[in-house]
């Protein structure tokens, strides 16, 4: 866990690792409830038996839900302090370029790119890579977009 006092540190920190959390394994009935959330029920990702006889052998995690897992793994790499709070304010770039299989165990590597002044504080830019574990390409590579606020 990396730790910034505030805001000025994390500006000196431009262009460095910030850290690689924990493993995850990503279970069916987070993809099943993913899909209850948000009506995506395709059965690439709902139906095991079906999935056996597709084109992964198995169910596969939603992209969206790789992402939405984001915010678990950055709360394992580095916390700003002396701020008042954190808000998603969106992403600059998405791209999914591997299926995450039920079972697979996953984890979020992080790159401070930007921290640039808005009002109230500053927006943070980091690319974040979500590795597969044993696979040579990473399920999702992001660039997020977070504001502190002072």
């Amino acid at each position: 866990m990396r730790i910034f006092g505030g805001i000025d540190e994390l500006k000196a920190a431009v262009g460095s690792q910030l850290g690689v959390s924990e493993w995850m394994t990503v279970n069916q009935k987070q993809v099943d409830g993913f899909a209850e959330a948000t009506g995506d029920h395709q059965w690439i990702h709902v139906d095991p038996e079906r999935a056996k006889h597709g084109p992964f052998g198995t169910t596969i995690a939603h992209g969206f839900l790789i992402l939405a897992l984001v915010p678990i793994f950055s709360k394992q790499v580095y916390r700003v302090e002396n701020v008042t709070m954190a808000i998603n304010y969106g992403l600059n770039k998405v791209r999914f370029t591997a299926p995450v299989p039920v079972g697979s165990r996953i984890r979020g590597s992080f790159e401070l790119l930007e921290v640039s002044d808005v009002k109230g504080g500053v927006q943070v830019a980091n690319k974040v890579t979500v590795e597969i574990e044993g696979s040579q390409r990473p399920a999702c590579v992001a660039e997020t977009l977070i504001r502190y606020h002072l």
